[in-house]
């Protein structure tokens, strides 16, 4: 049986995600109608200077330098940037804003002005709560709690016996959107390396799901939007990256055995209320392209042509749009009138199949190796993302940029879809 969202939040939320949206640039397009907009040339933005994307009027910020920033937070001279795509950079209210890598710790700027506030140092790897924006979740060692980073309290939720080495996904995990469930990767008590779900309101264990059976090496595994399936990723000596798909008890619901279809994507509830990845395939039929597929029965829908499209991210409060990060060079990409017209470009795409989208930014993104990649990850309710680029300069300092989105429709609160709540 499928899960299905309480029908009071599901219809709310897609109702809002439905509606028209401004945007404070060209009308929507589609995809059947686009075209490789040449970049404009643009100098790089003074640090927290408003800016405006010159090719489609989107205001964005840079908000990260190398040196200090202030406050002790301290950026390195090659990157400073967010973690991934799919990790929620906002807390809940969208007040704090978290900088990782190259940065002198967890670097906490303001949410919305981008100033810095502060910094942490902690062992483990923390999320944020979708729901509480005061408090973090995290993983390592043999524990799983909750951590306020403003005050630097901890409140342990569970300490395992038998387990040791927890990690969060590692590095692609995510709480469910209502913040109950997780899952953890662990070595057993006999050294086998297992993976399990946990809900954090019940601190109730479920069963170890053998990873060591799988074929390949774990790369990571996550809970889903709705805390009903445990997604597992691994890979072949090959290079063949497999998704496995079970149940909270271990049972296996789907095996994807095709290389990333998809893959370096991300997790959302469609239309329908049914549970799906949206990613880059990089296997036949659909081969670098952008699709959905579900993940109860592995059904998939092609959402693009054939492009350059690198990363997929997906906001939780506005789940009907996937943010797209395309890589690329913009001279080659023109010269493939049946490739999607998209190079060095964030995007953001409606997953229903219709081809609308909407052009965000440019990102002047030269390619170089993985810390210049754009990794474009929108805020809770899609009204902010960041993203990182070099600026033109292959080998040059990364920085991280906000553009910020009009979206005049109402979205649900995150978390109000909690079962019966």
């Amino acid at each position: 049986m499928k899960p299905v969202l309480p029908r009071s939040w599901l219809g709310a939320l897609l109702a809002a995600a439905l509606m028209p949206a401004f945007w404070p640039a060209a009308a929507a397009d589609n995809l059947s109608a686009a075209q490789l907009v040449a970049p404009v040339d643009m100098p790089l933005p003074g640090y927290l200077q408003p800016a405006s994307d010159p090719a489609f009027g989107v205001a964005f910020t840079r908000v990260t330098r190398p040196g200090p920033l202030g406050s002790g937070i301290v950026c390195g001279p090659g990157h400073c940037s967010h973690r991934y795509s799919s990790a929620q950079a906002w807390n809940a209210d969208q007040s704090l804003l978290v900088i990782v890598n190259g940065c002198n710790g967890l670097c906490f700027l303001d949410g919305r002005s981008y100033a810095p506030l502060f910094r942490r140092t902690r062992s483990g790897e923390c999320e944020w709560h979708p729901r509480n924006p005061e408090l973090m979740i995290c993983v390592g060692g043999q524990t799983v709690s909750f951590w306020a980073p403003r005050t630097n309290l901890e409140r342990v939720v569970y300490t395992a016996d038998h387990h040791r080495n927890l990690q969060f996904g590692p590095y692609k995990g995510n709480p469910s959107w209502d913040g109950r469930r997780i899952v953890v990767r662990a070595l057993s008590e006999s050294g086998a390396l297992v993976a399990f779900a946990y809900d954090l309101t019940t601190r109730t264990k479920f069963p170890d799901i053998a990873l060591a059976k799988l074929p390949g090496q774990s790369n990571a595994c996550s809970i889903s939007p709705l805390g009903v399936h445990v997604y597992c990723l691994q890979s072949l000596p090959d290079e063949t990256n497999q998704t496995f798909i079970f149940t909270l008890e271990g049972a296996l619901v789907q095996s994807w055995t095709e290389n990333h279809r998809p893959g370096h994507g991300d997790m959302t509830v469609d239309a329908d209320g049914r549970e799906v990845y949206v990613g880059i395939s990089k296997a036949p039929p659909d081969r670098f392209q952008v699709i959905k597929r579900r993940l109860d029965d592995g059904v998939v829908t092609a959402l693009t042509r054939y492009g350059e499209a690198q990363h997929a991210s997906l906001a939780m409060r506005r789940p009907g749009w996937v943010f797209l990060s395309y890589s690329g060079v913009p001279d080659e990409v023109g010269r493939h009138a049946a490739w999607a017209p998209f190079a060095q470009e964030i995007l953001a795409l409606k997953i229903d199949g219709s081809g609308e989208f909407r052009r965000i930014a440019q990102t002047r993104n030269a390619p170089h190796d993985y810390w210049s990649e754009t990794h474009a990850s929108p805020s809770p309710d899609g009204s902010q993302i960041i993203w990182s680029s070099n600026w033109g300069q292959a080998g040059g300092p990364v920085f991280d940029f906000v553009s910020r989105l009009d979206w005049p429709d109402e979205v649900a609160p995150a978390g109000q879809h909690a079962r019966g709540q």
